[in-house]
């Protein structure tokens, strides 16, 4: 099973390269399971709604009013829509929330990924994953397409998700051969945004000692990075999904950067 992460920033030709991909991958055997992110889809919202927004080491802060656009953006209408684009290129997706199906459950995140403690409002980390539903639409031949919106262990409480951390405790849970990440930089960079500093390839141990040093929207990456392999994926690549034909590299073993334990 391969966990891939379907980035906001990715989204760059109405879903048409990536579906197509998702199409050739699965005819070669591989079962994909997709959670997708939606930055920029959000962005564009909340502007439109007047609503200020801010990010803190590279995660959003949500407040209740910005949790509904959120919400509503994610799970109502990007991924609907990123099933739909699957729909049509003959894959048989289905969009769940990982907020109402119970499969994604969270509490409130109260530090950045160098350890720095910050109030991010009703932003979450995955405390447990809840299988089930994957597990149920995978055995029935479809593929499951995952916002990455959360529920605390009552119910009661809705938390907005990093989609790149949300991938990695999936990718966990699953025991996923790998989780690809498709984003819009070429993978992990030492020193962005020099683009030489591109890491090809690089263990979760080094890349722990080195995780304080990434900034803004990178830190997610990489900490989802770490969580995917010590939650149990094999490997991670990071991956530019801007590209047409880096996801069908990717599932060929090549390209970005790869983390292995």
């Amino acid at each position: 099973m391969i966990v891939i992460k379907f980035g906001g920033h990715a989204m760059t030709d109405e879903h048409g390269s990536f579906a197509r991909a998702i199409a050739d991958a699965i005819s070669t055997g591989v079962t994909p399971v997709i959670v997708h992110g939606g930055g920029p889809q959000i962005g564009k919202a909340l502007e439109a709604a007047g609503i200020e927004s801010e990010f803190v080491g590279g995660f959003r802060l949500t407040t209740p009013q910005i949790f509904d656009v959120v919400e509503q953006v994610l799970a109502d209408e990007v991924g609907p829509a990123v099933a739909q684009s699957l729909v049509s290129h003959g894959v048989a997706a289905v969009a769940i929330s990982g907020r109402t199906s119970g499969t994604l459950i969270a509490k409130a995140l109260t530090s950045l990924v160098d350890g720095t403690a910050a109030d991010l409002g009703l932003v979450g980390v995955v405390t447990d994953v809840n299988t089930s539903s994957i597990e149920e639409l995978v055995s029935a031949g479809k593929v499951p397409v995952i916002s990455p919106i959360a529920a605390d262990s009552q119910g009661s409480i809705g938390y907005n998700v990093n989609a790149d951390i949300a991938a990695a405790a999936v990718a966990g849970a699953l025991d996923a051969e790998w989780l690809i990440v498709m984003t819009d930089v070429e993978g992990i960079y030492k020193n962005w945004p020099d683009k030489s500093s591109l890491i090809t390839s690089i263990s979760a141990k080094e890349l722990e000692s080195l995780k304080a040093k990434f900034a803004q929207g990178m830190a997610p990456k990489v900490q989802a990075c770490l969580d995917a392999i010590a939650a149990g994926a094999k490997a991670v690549r990071i991956i530019d999904g801007t590209d047409p034909s880096a996801l069908k590299r990717a599932l060929m073993g090549e390209g970005g950067t790869l983390v292995v334990a």
